[in-house]
Order: C-alpha cells, then sequence, then structure tokens
C-alpha cells in the first residue's frame, strides 16, 4: 500500500494527532493492552520476569540484569505488573549503561580502529578470520570464505613447479 519512508512517517502523524483527538475527548479504552515495554530504545516483553525480559536488550546480559534488580531493589516480578515510579527508575538506571546502537556503533569504531592501524586482530577482522586466537588450519569453516581447492589430478599437466 504504502512503500516509501515518508508516507510511513505520515502515518504515523496521523495516528499520533487521532490518539491526541481521541485522548482530549471523554472516550475511554476499556480494552487497551501494552504487547510491549519502551526501556533503552528496546522493546522488552510484559509477559516474562524482569530479570529474563532485560536481557532482550542488547548489551544486557544476566549479570548485568541482576544487578539493575539489585541496585534498583526490585523483585522479580513479571513486567507488566510494575508501577510507574518502578518504570521510570528503572529507564533511569538502564539509561546508565552503553547499550543498544551506542554499543553496536562503539564496537564498529574499534574493529575499524583495528583494521586502519592494521593490527593483528584488524587484519583477521578484515579478513573474516577467527581473530580470537583459535586455529585456522583445520578448523573456523563458518568464518573462513570459501576457497578453491586444487585437486592433485588436475595438477599432472602442468610444469612441475607447481608440484
Amino acid at each position: 500500500m504504502f512503500s516509501s519512508r515518508k508516507s510511513v512517517g505520515l502515518l504515523a502523524d496521523i495516528g499520533q494527532c487521532l490518539l491526541k483527538n481521541l485522548t482530549s475527548s471523554s472516550l475511554q479504552f476499556r480494552c487497551q493492552r501494552v504487547q510491549c515495554f519502551r526501556v533503552g530504545n528496546a522493546e522488552i516483553p510484559n509477559d516474562k520476569r524482569l530479570g529474563i525480559a532485560l536481557q532482550h536488550i542488547r548489551g544486557i546480559g544476566r549479570q548485568r540484569s541482576h544487578q539493575i534488580l539489585v541496585d534498583l531493589s526490585l523483585e522479580d516480578k513479571l513486567t507488566k505488573d510494575l508501577t510507574a515510579l518502578e518504570f521510570h527508575n528503572l529507564r533511569d538506571e538502564v539509561s546508565k549503561y552503553l547499550i543498544g546502537e551506542e554499543l553496536t556503533r562503539v564496537v564498529r569504531s574499534d574493529i575499524q580502529k583495528m583494521a586502519d592501524i592494521q593490527c593483528y586482530r584488524g587484519y583477521n577482522h578484515a579478513s573474516l578470520l577467527p581473530c580470537r586466537g583459535q586455529r585456522t588450519k583445520t578448523n573456523a569453516r563458518t568464518r573462513k570464505v570459501a576457497q578453491f581447492t586444487i585437486n592433485r589430478h588436475d595438477l599432472i599437466g602442468l610444469p612441475s613447479l607447481l608440484l
């Protein structure tokens, strides 16, 4: 129906205007249900426990989600059971960490910096090889680019320099 980004933005603006008009009038939403909460520029599901739901944010794992819950002294309850104050405190606590798109941007710039100074890890990143000390003679098949192998029987007619 709509294929460009401008039309999507236009639809979002129209939706916001309609929502504003509906909320300013005396209509009430009886069956309004929130599917997920937006924390740290990522959506976390509301039907999971808070410790697990926080792990849906890039850059937050098990340890960090547990640490956030301890810092806020929150119990591990369902996300949909959070009060507004707890949700606001959770957003503030999560915003202290490097997460989401910022984390991706920093990692990408670090890899580019290593490739620019041509260190070992930067070279291996550029060559699509493992860069943490793994062996590459027999393993690293998923990381290596498909290489052409030369069969010894194909080299019979070639000069002996190649053999």
